[in-house]
């Protein structure tokens, strides 16, 4: 099986957040969640890497996705 590195950006109140962890969980897809809340660092890399300030944004092996695009992370994760 392959090996993905997977972070979320997310906040604890967006309910596309939830959504998309729960999707990844269901998938055994494990993943790093990095509250942008919480954490003004992650906020300002998130920022960065795509151009957005909203949530959530998925990063796939350096491939970032802006929001629940679960046709899109399903390719990059090759969930069928």
């Amino acid at each position: 099986m392959k090996k993905y590195s997977v972070k979320v950006y997310s906040t604890p109140i967006c309910p596309y957040c939830v959504v998309l962890k729960k999707f990844l969980g269901e998938h055994n897809i494990e993943f790093e969640d990095v509250d942008v809340s919480q954490n003004e660092e992650a906020a300002k890399e998130i920022i960065e890497k795509s151009g957005q300030m909203r949530v959530p944004v998925i990063e796939i092996n350096g491939e970032i996705v802006v929001g629940f695009d679960k046709e899109k992370i399903s390719t990059l994760l090759n969930i069928k």
